[in-house]
């Protein structure tokens, strides 16, 4: 059994993030609340609270970033849906033992400190699902 606590956010792929944050801020009156940046994974996200979840926007910083190929194939929308886990090591482990691919072996960080896992959409009726383990201590 998994430690699968609550949507935490679903993620919206953009080639343009200022663009994205003024239909979302200023067209729908959404605030976003956490813009940045990870270098390492070749991404800018902005984080959007509306009710008990967030919207997150993705932006490509390179051409080979995790959401570029994305991008070209499919264009902006829709890149995957996240789960909060209370233990995302366990949370892999158990559903690799499932027989579910993930798109990498262990957790790594993601936005807000996070630590993440990512279900390969072979897996998953060709959805991108993310796992995702927040610091106790983390203010969302």
């Amino acid at each position: 059994m998994t430690h699968i606590t609550s949507l935490d956010h679903i993620a919206i792929a953009t080639k343009n993030l200022t663009e994205s944050l003024d239909f979302f801020e200023k067209k729908l009156g959404l605030i976003c609340t956490h813009i940045e940046e990870l270098p390492e994974r070749g991404i800018r996200v902005a984080m959007i609270p509306i009710g008990d979840t967030r919207i997150e926007l993705i932006e490509a910083l390179r051409e080979d970033s995790e959401v570029s190929s994305f991008l070209q194939k499919r264009g902006p929308g829709v890149h995957h849906l996240a789960f909060a886990t209370e233990n995302i090591d366990h949370d892999m482990k158990t559903l690799k033992n499932q027989n579910l691919n993930f798109t990498n072996d262990a957790a790594k960080p993601g936005a807000h400190g996070a630590q993440v896992g990512f279900i390969h959409p072979k897996s998953a009726g060709g959805l991108l699902v993310e796992l995702c383990e927040h610091k106790q201590t983390e203010n969302q």
